[in-house]
């Protein structure tokens, strides 16, 4: 089958404000032991009888509480996107203990991969006809700053563009298709996916997020039209089957014409040669079982 080429289906995605880069971090077993013996130093100083000592005490404390706040943890398939101020300065994605300043805010982003099913939805495919769809989508987060920065909640984000991108799939073409060219929701699984996947993977790269890979999970006529469709298909199965049929049996008759008068076993005139056909075509295409009727006189009465 050839397939057709259909225009092309994009969705024009406004462009990033910014793009994912490294923050500035370090280790932060050092620091942890830092704060730890500024602000035990602290207090142990604070306990002490001397009268001068408080201020110091109080200094060491909030140093160390301060060293203390730059601490994070980062785990496996996690990312800590840091803005100082308002503005981005970086994610994190090396994991452990890690320390950055201690007056930028740290925000937690999911890397890990991520299943997304939408519900069963109703559409009209390119032939008007209603039909029920579904699909599963496996994505994840790929550029963490995008997907904070560019979208309000990158979640509901890709939800409702893998739903709009089912919609405009199902929408543009038919359930079944009605020539040898054209490409099919039924017929062209593969074909459909992959535009599928194309489709959503340009309508969530704007919030830094990658597509893994989409399926049509559920594909099947609403139920209105249901029973009238299951018909149409039976019908064309009835009429495939009898083509198939026919071309058969047509070959077997012109095969068993041909080795008759190959072996020269019986000289058939035009008139017995169709009389044969008709009889052999009846045998061959009959839905039950023919009754011979043996004929006991000559051969023409």
């Amino acid at each position: 089958m050839v397939a057709e080429e259909p225009g092309e289906i994009r969705a024009r995605m406004p462009q990033s404000p910014v793009n994912e880069y490294a923050a500035r971090a370090w280790s932060g077993w050092l620091a942890l032991a830092v704060g730890l013996a500024l602000v035990v130093g602290g207090a142990v100083l604070a306990s002490s009888s001397a009268s001068d000592a408080g201020g110091i005490a109080a200094l060491l404390i909030a140093v160390g509480a301060v060293v203390l706040a730059g601490l994070t943890a980062v785990a496996p398939g996690q990312a800590r996107v840091v803005s100082l101020f308002g503005r981005y300065s970086g994610t994190i994605r090396d994991t452990g203990l890690r320390w950055v300043n201690p007056f930028t805010r740290r925000q937690r982003v999911s890397t890990r991969i991520r299943n997304h099913e939408t519900e069963v939805l109703k559409v009209n495919d390119a032939d008007g006809n209603p039909i029920e769809t579904a699909a599963v989508v496996v994505w994840q987060v790929d550029d963490t700053a995008k997907a904070v920065y560019a979208v309000d909640d990158f979640i509901q984000f890709v939800a409702t563009q893998t739903e709009t991108a089912v919609r405009h799939i199902a929408g543009h073409y038919p359930y079944d298709a009605r020539r040898e060219d054209q490409l099919s929701l039924r017929q062209n699984a593969e074909e459909i996916t992959s535009r599928l996947s194309a489709e959503i993977s340009a309508r969530v790269a704007s919030a830094g997020v990658h597509v893994i890979e989409s399926r049509i999970t559920r594909l099947s006529y609403a139920a209105e039209i249901a029973q009238a469709m299951l018909r149409r298909q039976q019908a064309d199965a009835v009429v495939a089957a009898r083509t198939r049929l026919v071309e058969g049996a047509v070959g077997m008759v012109r095969m068993a014409l041909d080795d008759l008068a190959e072996q020269g076993i019986v000289d058939l005139d035009e008139e017995r040669k169709a009389a044969m056909v008709s009889n052999l075509l009846v045998v061959l295409c009959s839905d039950h079982a023919t009754q011979p009727v043996v004929n006991t006189g000559t051969l023409y009465q």
